[in-house]
Formats: C-alpha cells, sequence, structure tokens
C-alpha cells in the first residue's frame, strides 16, 4: 500500500488528504481496516474526522476547545486546578474564549483606563450562573500569555454580581512547582488588606464607563477556601447537567 498526496490544487490548511493507491485485491481490506480503527479512535477522542471517499481518506484535525477537552482539576486529591488565561495582567484588553469559535477574540478594550492587575481566566469544565465559566483571578510573578494554562491552587473567592447574574471571582495562586514566591499565600487573607481592597474596587471600577452595566455591579465579599470548594462543586455539576442537554 503507498499513501501520498495526489493533490496538486489548493487545500485547506487544517485539512490533510491522503490517497490509497489500489494495487491488488488486498487493498480493499486495508482500507476497511484503516476505516474501522480509526472510526474506533474518533469515537474515543471527539477530536478527529476521518470519511472516504472514492479511495481517497480524508482525515482533519478539529483543535482542541479549552473549554470541554481540559479538565477543571490537574489533581483534584490535592485541590491543585487548570486555569486557562484569558487577559495578561497588565492589560486591559478584555480577551474572551468563544465558545462557538473554539478561540480567544477581543471582545473589547476596557473602556476605563484601568488594567488587570492580575492574570485573568477560566476553569475549563465548569459553568457559572452567568453562562460562563468560573472566573479565576491569578496572581503570578510575571505576565502569562492569552490561552496558557496553569497549575494553580485556590485561597479565596470574591462574590460579585452583575447584569448577566452572578459572577464569583475565584482567587489562586501558582503551585509551588511552578512558581514558589506564594507558598505563604494559603488563604485570602494571606493575600493583605490592600490587594484585597484592590480586588473590590477593581471589580466595581473597570465598568465605570460601562453606563448600563455600571449600575447592576454588586460587590458582596469574600469567602474562604469552604466557600470555594462549595463553589467548584456547584459549577462543575451544573456543566455536567448543561452538558447533558
Amino acid at each position: 500500500m503507498q499513501i501520498r498526496n495526489p493533490l496538486k490544487k489548493k487545500t485547506k490548511p487544517h485539512k490533510a488528504v491522503f490517497y490509497i493507491q489500489k494495487e491488488s485485491s488486498y487493498c480493499k481490506e486495508v482500507k476497511i481496516w484503516f476505516f474501522s480503527f480509526f472510526t474506533f479512535f474518533i469515537l474515543k477522542s471527539h477530536s478527529k474526522i476521518l470519511y472516504i471517499r472514492h479511495h481517497f481518506i480524508y482525515y482533519r484535525v478539529i483543535t482542541m476547545h479549552m473549554i470541554h477537552d481540559i479538565a477543571t482539576y490537574a489533581d483534584q486529591e490535592n485541590g491543585v486546578l487548570n486555569v486557562v488565561i484569558d487577559i495578561p495582567a497588565g492589560s486591559n484588553n478584555k480577551y474572551e474564549y468563544d465558545h462557538d469559535l473554539g478561540c480567544f477574540t477581543l471582545d473589547r478594550v476596557v473602556h476605563h483606563s484601568m488594567f488587570y492587575p492580575f492574570n485573568y481566566g477560566f476553569l475549563p469544565q465548569t459553568l457559572s450562573k452567568d453562562g460562563d465559566p468560573c472566573d479565576v483571578c491569578l496572581y503570578t510573578t510575571n505576565p502569562l500569555f492569552t490561552g496558557c494554562v496553569v497549575k494553580a491552587r485556590p485561597i479565596g473567592i470574591l462574590y460579585t454580581s452583575d447584569d448577566a447574574g452572578d459572577d464569583p471571582k475565584i482567587i489562586a495562586v501558582p503551585i509551588s512547582k511552578v512558581d514558589p514566591r506564594r507558598d505563604e499565600v494559603k488563604t485570602i487573607e494571606d493575600l493583605g488588606a490592600h490587594k484585597k481592597e484592590e480586588l473590590e474596587i477593581f471589580f466595581k471600577e473597570i465598568k465605570r464607563l460601562e453606563h448600563k452595566k455600571y449600575d447592576k455591579i454588586q460587590i458582596r465579599g469574600f469567602g474562604d477556601l469552604n466557600d470555594v470548594a462549595e463553589e467548584l462543586t456547584t459549577s462543575i455539576k451544573r456543566y455536567q447537567e448543561e452538558d447533558k442537554h
């Protein structure tokens, strides 16, 4: 069996087309075997599409979905989360992950002159009441980049709501292996009074110039690690129930 690319015309970058040359009657059996094997692989992975048409095998790789294909926990036993970064620290570009497109888009530039003092992201396979994954404020030594996945541990939660509904923010720091500089920060109280007040002011005032949204923002205070655990359990269950429909 010989596998080659017979197409000279332009094809889409994400689609690779392979040709199986019929050299003997055995080729038909080989083609069936190929199809059966890859069909099983497709059903297991949910990340690839394969179909056969006139001795051509069309094979397309689908990009990983950052919400559905990454686990919430990197290590559930030790409470280590996978945090996907939307917005790097120091930026005022409001990047968001588009659920339908499966990529990051620029939703807007913050209308206020403020910038994000932390990396802002989300937890995959979770769902908050506002219809988006759980938000995470991740403190790191250096700004990260959009799409970066970080192993982190929660230290507390900030309860907020806006025009879309309840929108709690989980506060987190990297695990020691990623960055040991915050090993002593175990709870929200260890973050310090100044940073806590900074968080409360930030999530209220960042929408100061978005007049239709500003008056609907409510900051309702912080919660501890028990509150974080409750929020995670609820949001994971909500995601799983939504995923069934």
